[in-house]
């Protein structure tokens, strides 16, 4: 193995354990020596990849914000219909959470007030659901009438507040919940021919996260 090589492996330990800690700890209570133990590599070879605790958060976060991007387009890329991949993404996504320490962290660090974040990875994604719905409403497939501003803010309070929830209790977050979100929710947001066509269990596509 090369010296570039181990120093990557280093890097993405230190990730690894850092969101860990952050998932299960909080971001004040995660120590240095809790992170670099974790990793099992010395205090000195976590200072010589991250400054501190925060540049260490801030990782964590930017690599969530990575995994939440690229879900988001290859949803969005496979499929035809906004509110397809709308209900789709949202499963991705829960998906992430539940076996993705880091997404998991980036989304708490964004609720710490200990931590100053610099993303907002629950504002990405409210601009995410307006621009499907926007889209949604350009494709004919949306009630008519229906303001998708107003569904794009009741779709998001409720898919942020499954993932709060599912901090403390995974269920909130598993395929039946959404599923049986998006089958309460559709024949609201639908015309009645889109949604013959719609899916909402998210069977459809596998998630798409990082190991």
């Amino acid at each position: 193995m090369t010296k570039q090589e181990r120093a990557v492996r280093t890097r993405h330990a230190l990730l690894r354990s850092a969101a860990a800690a952050f998932d299960q700890r909080g971001y004040a209570a995660a120590t240095l020596s809790l992170i670099s133990n974790g990793a099992g590599v010395s205090p000195g070879a976590l200072h010589f990849h991250f400054e501190n605790k925060a540049a260490i958060a801030a990782a964590v976060e930017l690599e969530a914000a990575d995994t939440l991007c690229m879900v988001a387009t290859h949803v969005y890329m496979r499929q035809g219909s906004a509110l397809q991949a709308l209900a789709d993404t949202s499963h991705a996504l829960a998906r992430a959470f539940t076996t993705d320490v880091v997404v998991r962290a980036g989304f708490q660090l964004g609720r710490e007030a200990a931590y100053v974040s610099s993303l907002d990875l629950h504002k990405d994604w409210e601009r995410y659901v307006h621009r499907l719905l926007a889209r949604a409403a350009e494709q004919n497939t949306l009630q008519p009438g229906l303001s998708h501003r107003q569904m794009a803010a009741m779709v998001v309070a409720a898919t942020v507040g499954f993932e709060v929830l599912g901090q403390g209790e995974r269920e909130w977050v598993s395929a039946h919940s959404l599923t049986s979100f998006w089958r309460l929710i559709l024949p609201s947001l639908a015309t009645p021919e889109a949604l013959r066509e719609l899916d909402p269990t998210g069977g459809r596509l596998g998630v798409m996260s990082r190991s």
